[in-house]
């Protein structure tokens, strides 16, 4: 059966192609055209971007070239493929400065500042983490991956520890113990809202969110089939009225797990933009809130994610390990404006 949609001059096109972007799409898939749906998937793509490459032969679906207007269904494989191998795989070593907590033969733990992205990817090929790591490091193990050094990772906008592994052996075993949980970490956010209880366990499998593909979401019920499971334990460590300080240990490390859980019990990361707390989620109406607000958001311009310490087992020495890194300024800045202001409000409160 020839689908009209196909176009042949593409398929017969027999160049060596390089996977850049693979999606299968959910058994729920509405009928979409492949360039909407890629639109929905892929950061920073545009859609004559996307247009382009089907017109050069580059998106194919179940393993064949298709146009732009190809619809996509439940169950199709959708790639996108070109002449060249993924930027991500060329990576280029540049001298960019680390902030080194601990370094030996074995492994390296690292301050990573918001804004840096860890790894290189679509609209992301130099500055990157791995481009400094390779510059710095000869000959870094690749993870399951093809991730030079990397056991974990955090989002460009989170700040805060990660452990590198600079040998085979450190891979293998650091990935280990990230994988049955015996490892430690601790995030420390600022949430909208004030949290009610002091701590709670939040526990929900995480998935892409269905219509809009750069974020994920909850799936409980009969849709966790959709999602992974995770598991995130939180502790309130201050309260600020309108906004709370909290810990946030993991079980699990989904991709956005703390900012989805978090929005998932209704209280978004402060400033997060992907999951809409950029916005007042909290709060007055009056304006001089709106500009304490906006000036807190000019303050802190990202999400108000830090991951704070980082435990685990040696793996050539076989002694725990535990490192713990410093609020960076941006967030402080931004907690002691909220921690003033709800100071001021309650003095106001009571001399009424």
């Amino acid at each position: 059966m020839t689908n009209s949609n196909i176009d042949p001059e593409l398929e017969a096109q027999d160049d060596e192609l390089y996977e850049h972007h693979k999606f299968t799409a959910d058994k729920g898939q509405q009928p979409l055209r492949v360039d909407k749906y890629l639109m929905n998937y892929i950061e920073n793509a545009t859609r004559n971007k996307i247009q382009k490459a089907a017109k050069d032969g580059n998106i194919h679906v179940n393993n064949v070239a298709v146009k732009s207007n190809y619809k996509v269904k439940p169950g199709d494989v959708v790639q996108v493929l070109f002449e060249h191998p993924p930027y991500e795989f060329l990576l280029t070593p540049e001298d960019i400065p680390l902030d080194i907590v601990y370094e030996d033969d074995a492994l390296m733990v690292v301050n990573k500042p918001a804004g840096m992205v860890v790894h290189p990817g679509h609209g992301n090929y130099s500055g990157t983490l791995i481009n400094a790591l390779v510059y710095h490091i000869d000959n870094l193990p690749n993870n399951s991956s093809e991730r030079p050094g990397l056991v974990h990772r955090i989002d460009k906008d989170t700040s805060g520890l990660l452990v590198i592994a600079k040998t085979e052996q450190t891979m293998t075993h650091l990935s280990k113990q990230f994988f049955k949980k015996t490892s430690s970490r601790e995030y420390v956010a600022l949430v909208w809202g004030n949290v009610v209880e002091e701590e709670g366990i939040i526990e929900g499998n995480i998935g892409r969110h269905p219509k809009n593909r750069l974020q994920n979401t909850v799936y409980i019920g009969d849709d966790e089939e959709m999602g992974k499971p995770a598991v995130t334990h939180y502790k309130v460590l201050e309260r600020f009225g309108y906004v709370t300080l909290v810990s946030c240990k993991l079980e699990t490390g989904r991709t956005h797990q703390i900012r989805v859980h978090m929005k998932h019990i209704g209280h978004t990361l402060f400033n997060d933009e992907r999951y809409g707390g950029e916005r007042i989620l909290k709060g007055t109406t009056f304006t001089k809130y709106k500009q304490f607000v906006d000036n807190c958001f000019k303050i802190l311009p990202r999400q108000a994610l830090h991951a704070k310490t980082l435990g685990f087992v040696h793996p050539v020495t076989k002694e725990w390990m535990s490192f713990d890194s410093e609020l960076p300024q941006d967030m402080q800045d931004c907690i002691e404006k909220w921690r003033a202001y709800s100071k001021n409000q309650k003095e106001f409160i009571e001399e009424e």
